[in-house]
C-alpha cells in the first residue's frame, strides 16, 4: 500500500504542474496567476482540498491534456463548502477537451446534489477544434454545461459566481452569462461570442480585444458583467465577499475521534488482493470510537451494517467482509452478496432513509451468489430489493472502494451509476465486471475445455490471446485507469481518508437533508 501511495503521489505532483514550468512562467509574465495559484488563494487557509478528477485524461493525447485542462474541486471559502471550476490556461490555453466537459459536468452535479455554491474561474480559448466531435454535439456535450447552469439559477437557486480571469470566447461566454454574479479583470479579461479575427472575417469590422469584449466595455457599456476587478487578487477578494453575503449553513463542531490510528491502514489489506482481511480494522480507523453499533452482526455476516459517527455526525456504514465466515447455515464466502445479506442491507438502507442518516459504503465486493441454492433463495428478487432501496434513498451516499468492485455487487453497493454524492477509492481498488482469470474462462473457456478433452496442447496463438486478456484486465482494473476516466472522483491516501470522508460528509449535509437530486428528478 505504501508503495502504491508513493507512486500515485508522484503522478499527482506531475499532473499538478499543468502545462509545465514554461507555460506557468508565461502566465506570470502576462501578470496572471495560474489556475492552481488562484484556487489556492481563493480557498480558506487550512481547508480540506477535495480535488475531483485530477487523473482524468492523463493517459490520453500523448500526455498533452493533464487534468483535461481544468481544475475541479470542493473546498471551504469563507467557512462554507463550495465547488470550484478553474480553467488551466497552461494547458493549451485552457481549451476544452472532451474530458473537460465531463469534469465540469461532474463538478456541477456535485454542486446540485449537495446544494453547494459554485465558483467558475474562466480562462479558456474555447473548443479544442480537432476534437470538436466529442465536445460540441450530443446529450452530454458542452450544451449540458449551460443546461445545468440554467437549472441551478432558475430552479434550484444554487449560487453561481463567475470570474473571467482571461479569455472567455464563443459559446463559453454563456457560462458566466448564466451565472448570478460576473466579475472581470481590467486589462486581462475578454468575453465575447467572437474574437477580433473572427469579427473581422465575419462582418468586416476591425476592433481590438479590449474594445470588443474587455472589462470596461462589459461593466460600463453593455452591462453584461457586474464588477470590474483591478487585478487577480482583487477579483478573488470580490468572490470571497459575494460568498460571505450568502446565508450561512448551520455550524457543526467535530466531537469524535477514531479508536485506532490511521497509520495502521497501510498494513491491513494483504498484498495479494484475493486474500482476506478484517474489515473492522479499517472501520475502527475511519469512524468515531463512540456510538458504533453493528446491526444484526450474526445474521448474514458477510455484509456488515452498522450505525456510527464520523466527525460527530451520525451515519450508516455498509461494508463487505472478506474470507470464509461460519454461520448456523454453514460457511459463507465474504465479498459475495447472498439473498439474506441483500435483504438485510435493503432493510438497513430503508431505516437510514427514514432516520435521515447519510450512508458510507465501503466496497470490497465480488458480486452476487450464483447457483441452484441461490436461485431457490430468490437471489434475483433480493438483489433487486437491495438495489432499489439504495437507488431510491434520498440521503447522501458516499462510496469508498477499498479493493474489489465487481459484477452486480458493484452496482448494489452504490456504484457510480446510482448518483452517489462522492466516489472515492484507495490505490488498491479494482473496478470491473470481473477479474482477469474469470474473464479468461468466460472468453476462452470453451476452447480450452475442447482442447483438454481432445488431449491437445494450447496453441501459441491461443496462449497469446489468453495473456492479452489477462493484461487488458489488469490495466482496466487499475485504480488509476478508473480515475482517468472519471469512474471515481479521486484516489485517496489511506492516511487522508478519514479527513476527506469527514469533509465530503460536511459538504453533503451542510445545507440540511433535502431530496437527493438525480437528472430524472431535475
Amino acid at each position: 500500500m505504501r508503495a502504491l501511495v508513493e507512486d500515485y503521489q508522484r503522478l499527482e505532483d506531475s499532473l499538478r504542474t499543468g502545462g509545465g514550468p514554461n507555460k506557468i512562467q508565461k502566465q506570470h509574465d502576462a501578470g496572471k496567476l495560474t489556475a492552481r495559484e488562484l484556487v489556492g488563494k481563493l480557498i480558506d487557509h487550512g481547508s480540506p482540498f477535495l480535488e475531483i478528477g485530477l487523473l482524468v485524461a492523463y493517459d490520453k493525447y500523448d500526455g498533452q491534456a493533464p487534468s483535461a485542462g481544468v481544475v475541479t474541486a470542493v473546498a471551504r471559502i469563507e467557512g462554507r463548502p463550495a465547488v470550484i471550476v478553474a480553467n488551466d490556461a497552461t494547458v493549451k490555453a485552457g481549451a476544452w477537451w472532451p474530458e473537460t466537459i465531463h469534469k465540469i459536468l461532474r463538478a456541477q452535479e456535485i454542486a446540485m446534489r449537495n446544494r453547494l455554491p459554485i465558483v467558475y474561474l474562466v480562462d479558456s480559448a474555447g473548443v479544442n477544434l480537432p476534437y470538436q466531435d466529442g465536445i460540441f454535439p450530443g446529450e452530454y456535450g458542452a450544451a449540458r454545461i449551460f443546461y445545468y447552469t440554467s437549472l441551478m439559477r432558475r430552479r434550484l437557486k444554487i449560487p453561481q459566481i463567475a470570474a473571467v480571469m482571461g479569455m472567455c470566447i464563443a459559446g463559453g461566454a454563456y457560462l458566466p452569462a448564466l451565472s448570478d454574479v460576473i466579475i472581470m479583470v481590467k486589462g486581462v479579461s475578454f468575453m465575447g461570442l467572437g474574437g477580433p479575427n473572427l469579427v473581422k472575417g465575419a462582418v468586416g469590422q476591425v476592433v481590438d480585444a479590449e474594445s470588443l469584449g474587455g472589462a470596461s466595455l462589459h461593466t460600463e457599456k453593455s452591462g453584461v458583467a457586474h464588477y470590474a476587478a483591478d487585478d487577480d487578487e482583487h477579483c478573488l477578494s470580490l468572490i470571497r465577499q459575494k460568498i460571505r453575503e450568502l446565508p450561512q449553513p448551520p455550524a457543526h463542531h467535530n466531537t469524535g475521534a477514531p479508536s485506532k490510528s490511521a497509520e495502521g491502514l497501510y498494513e491491513i489489506l494483504p498484498a495479494d488482493h484475493r486474500l482476506p482481511y478484517n474489515i473492522e480494522e479499517v472501520i475502527e480507523r475511519l469512524v468515531d470510537a463512540e456510538d458504533y453499533l453493528e446491526f444484526q452482526p450474526h445474521h448474514a455476516p458477510e455484509m456488515l451494517c452498522a450505525n456510527a459517527r464520523l466527525g460527530g455526525r451520525a451515519i450508516g456504514v455498509i461494508a463487505n467482509r472478506r474470507g470464509f465466515l461460519k454461520t448456523p447455515e454453514g460457511a459463507r464466502i465474504g465479498g459475495i452478496v447472498y439473498a439474506e445479506s441483500a435483504r438485510k442491507v435493503a432493510y438497513f438502507v430503508e431505516t437510514a432513509e427514514r432516520h435521515g442518516l447519510p450512508l458510507l459504503y465501503l466496497q470490497d465486493v465480488s458480486g452476487f451468489m450464483v447457483g441452484a441454492e441461490a436461485e431457490e433463495a430468490g437471489i434475483i428478487r433480493a438483489g433487486a430489493e437491495m438495489v432499489e432501496s439504495m437507488a431510491c434513498a434520498t440521503v447522501p451516499k458516499i462510496v469508498l472502494t477499498l479493493n474489489h468492485a465487481s459484477g452486480a455487487g458493484y452496482y448494489a453497493m452504490a456504484g457510480q451509476g446510482f448518483d452517489p454524492n462522492f466516489t472515492f477509492s484507495w490505490p488498491t481498488a479494482r473496478i470491473g465486471v470481473m477479474e482477469g482469470d474469470a474473464a479468461v474462462q468466460a472468453v476462452h473457456g470453451a476452447e480450452l475445455t475442447r482442447l483438454k478433452a481432445a488431449g491437445q496442447p494450447v496453441p501459441e496463438e491461443l496462449a497469446a490471446r489468453i495473456e492479452q486478456t489477462r493484461a487488458d484486465y489488469e490495466r482496466w482494473l487499475d485504480a488509476r485507469y478508473a480515475a482517468a476516466r472519471g469512474h471515481v472522483d479521486t484516489i485517496l491516501d489511506p492516511l487522508e481518508t478519514r479527513r476527506m470522508l469527514e469533509f465530503a460528509l460536511e459538504a453533503s449535509t451542510a445545507y440540511g437533508h433535502r431530496e437527493h437530486l438525480t437528472m430524472e428528478t431535475l
